[in-house]
């Protein structure tokens, strides 16, 4: 796991000490080494920070290139099949100089050429630079597990695995997006393509991006996509996704270091922990509790840890783990408001004093049907032998017309429709308010699947992909942790996508392929808990008097950003879900705009 960074100019020479400072930007995704390639008579330079976990000699350094040094590669990620695609590459001639998975990208673009993406299985953001072809390639991991980010101009492109890195770069003055300050408050977060600044995009995952060193133009391609939905499906599912899973974590745990897992109280994690036990793995284990909590994870963590004979570390938050909230803007670059961020980061920090790299459930609820708002989904949708029946809450009116508002208001934690946002923002900023303020949902509405597969389609590409997945990326590698996600294996994840409702969902059983997996191997209180995770009580999101200090006379309203009158009422309302994405948002103005 790495930070990467480019800068490539069309007619000056890049400054040398400048990029390197973009670079060490990126110091905690990488602190163990940090190199720099200037290449193209000067005008382009490949930056990397190195955390190593393949190949730890000299050999696995980046900027990395091929035989003839015309073929240059900075990758941050995992390629978990590396072992068998350099077998397959040797075969064909390739000859290997380390034992990294980043040579094989290397070998496999020279075999393959962009279709290389193709038969990678891991989480990646990479970009290579071609100068027989005199082009640059970009890509992205299928899920959008690892970050990349970019600015092109028609003399300029720099990228970078973090937003930060991008805004060091001297020729960029920042200046705030309005339209992603609306779509923040409506997602709680700034949606693909768009990011809080101007100028600067996110590759979308699954995408790759070619740009021509000669005209700075780009082409932006889509590689994957999820498969369609097949009317029946294999007998023995569900033994082919509990085998399919265990060797999905067997090779996540491929490294020279010794990898952890976090641990929660409910079954993704635990199933993690199963599976690496079974490969014979003894993997020290990480959670979080939360005081004068009768729910807290930490008491269930310790319990399934004891079972399976591993070591369980906790760390306890309290009312002042909020002061965290001052950190975050520089953690995560853009304000983000999912309330695990303060937790997730804290369970990072320690597993970060014990390992370089853990296992996590992110992927486990979005592909099998574990959120409650999947679960109202499939009451909408036909199963064999039983009529279809209507949402209660969505009264006459068929799924094509309401899943959109449905899904919206489930994803919101504070709505914020087209008239809250006029209410909220600052009357010069009614502009930028989106005409369609869900339009991101709609993007990544298939009207064509059932309700429940059209939502798992949308949680896997707006919820996981834009939140989850950035939340667990930012926070662990803040600590310079690597966290891997064996249920994002993208052929195990197809398999389960391509099932019918019937045969990957039971109403009655959380996550079903799942269950009958590790019915027989986890504790039986923690398959009968009710769905967590590192979030904690609402109350501890609940501080009217702290959520009053941060807002009064703050810098939303000093930037007629937000109307002071709108905080105020959401004060009387005592509005706790709508002050804490403003909450966010104002923590990240203080620090990025003075």
């Amino acid at each position: 796991m790495c930070g990467i960074a480019g800068l490539i100019y069309k007619n000056k020479k890049v400054d040398c000490d400048a990029f390197n400072h973009m670079r060490d930007t990126l110091a905690h995704r990488g602190p163990d080494d940090a190199a720099s390639e200037f290449l193209e008579q000067g005008r382009a330079a490949l930056g990397h920070r190195r955390l190593s976990f393949l190949d730890l000699s000299e050999a696995g350094r980046q900027p990395m290139c091929n035989e003839d040094g015309k073929v240059w590669i900075v990758f941050n990620g995992e390629i978990y099949n590396y072992v068998e695609l350099a077998a397959e590459l040797k075969r064909s001639g390739h000859t290997f100089k380390t034992t990294s998975d980043t040579e094989v990208i290397i070998h496999g673009y020279e075999q393959w050429g962009h279709q290389v993406v193709d038969h990678l299985k891991g989480m990646f953001a990479f970009c290579i630079l071609d100068q027989n072809k005199r082009e640059l390639f970009l890509s992205r991991d299928r899920f959008g597990i690892k970050p990349l980010y970019y600015r092109l101009t028609s003399n300029t492109l720099v990228f970078a695995s973090e937003l930060k890195a991008i805004v060091a770069e001297p020729g960029y003055k920042p200046e705030v997006d309005y339209c992603s300050v609306a779509d923040y408050l409506v997602y709680r977060y700034v949606p693909s393509p768009r990011t809080i600044w101007q100028g600067i995009a996110k590759l979308e995952p699954a995408h790759t991006m070619t740009v021509n060193l000669n005209t700075f133009q780009a082409e932006i391609r889509q590689y994957w996509s999820l498969p369609d939905v097949k009317r029946t499906a294999p007998s023995d599912i569900v033994e082919r996704y509990g085998k399919a899973l265990s060797e999905s974590v067997r090779i996540h745990a491929r490294a020279d270091v010794p990898i952890g897992s976090f641990l929660s109280g409910g079954y993704d994690s635990s199933a993690v922990v199963a599976c690496l036990t079974d490969a014979g793995y003894k993997p020290e284990t990480f959670t979080i509790g939360f005081t004068e909590w009768n729910d807290s994870e930490h008491a269930r963590a310790q319990e399934t840890a004891q079972h399976f004979g591993v070591p369980c570390f906790d760390e306890i938050a309290d009312a002042s783990s909020m002061d965290l909230l001052d950190v975050m803007p520089d953690v995560y670059d853009e304000p983000i408001a999912d309330i695990s961020i303060l937790p997730t980061w804290m369970v990072s920090r320690l597993a970060a004093t014990h390992v370089k790299a853990v296992m996590s459930g992110e992927g486990a609820d979005e592909m099998l049907g574990g959120y409650w708002w999947e679960k109202k989904a499939f009451a909408e949708t036909p199963v064999p032998g039983r009529k279809q029946r209507l949402l209660e809450m969505l009264g006459k009116r068929t799924p094509t017309q309401d899943l959109i508002p449905f899904y919206a208001d489930a994803m919101a934690m504070g709505r914020f429709d087209r008239e809250e946002l006029q209410k909220a923002l600052s009357p010069r900023l009614h502009e930028f308010i989106n005409d369609d303020p869900d339009w991101f949902y709609r993007k990544h509405f298939h009207q064509h699947l059932s309700p429940l597969k059209a939502t798992q389609y949308m949680d896997a590409r707006c919820f996981m992909g834009e939140l989850v997945l950035v939340k667990i990326d930012r926070a662990s590698m803040a600590h310079s942790l690597e966290v891997r996600v064996p249920f994002l294996d993208h052929e195990l994840v197809e398999m389960v996508f391509r099932a019918p409702e019937h045969a990957m969902f039971r109403p009655d059983t959380t996550k079903y392929l799942l269950h009958e997996n590790i019915k027989d191997r986890v504790p039986a209180s923690i398959l009968n808990r009710p769905k967590q995770g590192f979030t904690g009580p609402d109350d501890y999101y609940k501080d009217l008097s702290r959520y009053r200090a941060i807002l009064t006379n703050c810098t939303l309203v000093e930037h007629e950003v937000v109307s002071a009158e709108y905080i105020h009422s959401l004060f009387e309302q005592e509005d706790f879900w709508r002050m804490w994405k403003l909450v966010v948002l104002e923590k990240w103005f203080q620090r990025w705009t003075r």
